[in-house]
């Protein structure tokens, strides 16, 4: 995904408990097609972990011929991880790969010292469709920032899923609560999938150094005083677990979290340690000097001005 310009999240009201320290309302953006809630950067929590981008896609319901259409664009000095709940995306990059990702898969591409690709509908367009999900950016180690790019799929069956207390988890990346993701990850880094039901309870200990949920669908209450509505992240206070309980209609969250990486630069699709460096990428991007994408080289989305 692109980085469209939109303003930034804002924090909303101060937590009650003292399990959290903040809370995120994204700022949404209409992209063409559907509509895109960006949660990170926020105004005063600008990453959670490596996590310095977290954008929720849809739900978009698309009309019989429409869909996802994001033209060839460049990323230098991060990952990008994509993962469904509903619809799919087919990814083109300069690597050669074109992979169609379906709910519960992953698509992780490290852009390291450069890489472009596409996000477009899948190849069925005859009938109506939709789309829902979210995609994260991720901080590289310094000494990573450079290295070749690289494309990894992961499908759903591949992703571990646990029960606790009755309560599903998937271990999307990183290792919680016995079960470990077999997502290549360049620091320590989590990412969980947990479904709950109308009023039922969760507790996840505290296994990253940094950690936030993002209410996906529905809704949830945490320490039995702040209720967390769809489409806010909660951050989890330093040093606590996170316990939750699902609202009326269940929920459903997406933890993420692990160790800081330092503070990074982005503009447009660009993110690195050294300002510089993004100088350089605007560069490259405008002069053609990123290499193309095979089967989908005759448009680019050009550098913003």
């Amino acid at each position: 995904m692109t980085a469209h310009p939109c303003p930034p999240p804002h924090d909303a009201a101060t937590p009650r408990s003292d399990a959290l320290s903040r809370f995120i309302r994204p700022k949404a953006k209409d992209i063409g097609e559907f509509e895109v809630r960006r949660v990170l950067p926020a105004g005063r929590c600008r990453s959670v972990g490596p996590f310095i981008f977290f954008d929720h896609m849809g739900p978009a319901a698309f009309a019989p011929g429409k869909g996802i259409n994001v033209r060839p664009h460049p990323h230098v000095c991060l990952s990008t991880m994509t993962y469904l709940f509903e619809g799919e995306i087919m990814h083109r990059d300069s690597l050669g790969y074109a992979q169609l990702i379906r709910p519960g898969a992953i698509n992780l591409m490290r852009a390291g010292r450069g890489i472009v690709h596409s996000e477009r509908a899948g190849p069925d367009l005859q009938a109506p469709s939709r789309l829902d999900g979210i995609q994260t950016w991720m901080a590289l180690p310094a000494e990573h920032e450079e290295a070749e790019p690289a494309f990894d799929h992961y499908p759903a069956e591949t992703i571990p899923a646990v029960e606790v207390d009755g309560v599903s988890i998937r271990v999307v990346m990183g290792e919680a609560l016995g079960a470990r993701s077999p997502v290549r990850t360049l620091s320590p880094t989590v990412y969980l999938d947990v479904v709950l039901g109308a009023g039922q309870a969760v507790h996840i200990p505290r296994e990253s150094q940094e950690l936030a949920a993002y209410v996906a669908h529905g809704s949830i209450t945490v320490d039995g005083q702040d209720d967390v509505a769809g489409g806010v992240m909660a951050v989890v206070a330093d040093g606590a677990d996170f316990a939750a309980r699902g609202g009326a209609q269940g929920a459903r969250l997406i933890l993420v979290g692990g160790s800081p990486l330092g503070p990074r630069h982005l503009w447009w699709n660009f993110v690195a340690s050294d300002p510089a460096r993004i100088e350089q990428a605007k560069r490259d991007w405008r002069d053609g000097r990123f290499e193309k994408v095979p089967g989908d080289d005759e448009e680019f989305i050009p550098l913003p001005t």
